[in-house]
């Protein structure tokens, strides 16, 4: 607790504000909060806004699915719909989202679905040269193929890829000029 050396307003004994508090509360009832405080607190409690993609870096992390809950929700519930909006992107538009999805599923049901979809991980990181973290590709969706999973539609969304309308939409949009601007907050680059 840290004492305010101005003391109260009646030029009394001093005050012992909270680190971080902005000092006593005036006799109006209203605190005096500085527009620097508010900053900093938000910054602190808000959940992870994506950065900047910085080339080499991953845009979020791999535990990080409630960034984008609806996303969190539709992996958990059916990955195969995720799966296949990834691959469409990574591929570029020469397989599509259906038929990519449709295989994940079906390899769902047999137990192979991770190390198919570890080699789109290994793919992706391979287009944006991104580390091969916290773990393998193949131990990552081993373990964790929903967080996987939403970490890489979320890369791909940060990267400015509006993952709900497929490559070509992507495309055309980008041919128009038309492209999604990335959401920036000050230090929260790596």
């Amino acid at each position: 607790m840290q004492v305010d050396r101005l003391g109260d307003h009646a030029g009394n004994l001093p005050v012992p504000t909270a680190p971080g508090h902005p000092g006593p509360i005036p006799a109006s009832g209203i605190p005096n909060i500085q527009p620097h405080h508010i900053l900093h607190h938000q910054h602190r409690y808000l959940s992870r806004i994506p950065s900047t993609p910085i080339q080499g870096q991953w845009t979020s992390g791999l535990c990080h699915c409630f960034d984008d809950p609806i996303n969190c929700a539709i992996t958990c519930v059916c990955p195969c719909i995720t799966f296949g909006q990834i691959t469409e992107i990574i591929n570029r538009g020469s397989k599509s989202c259906v038929s990519r999805g449709v295989l994940f599923g079906m390899l769902a049901m047999v137990g192979c679905a991770c190390f198919y979809s570890c080699f789109y991980r290994s793919k992706l990181r391979g287009q944006y040269d991104l580390p091969e973290e916290p773990c393998t590709d193949c131990l990552v969706h081993s373990c964790c193929a929903s967080c996987a999973l939403c970490q890489e539609y979320r890369e791909l969304k940060n990267r400015g890829f509006d993952m709900g309308i497929g490559w070509e939409a992507n495309m055309d949009r980008q041919k128009r000029g038309v492209t999604m601007a990335p959401i920036v907050v000050p230090g929260m680059a790596r």
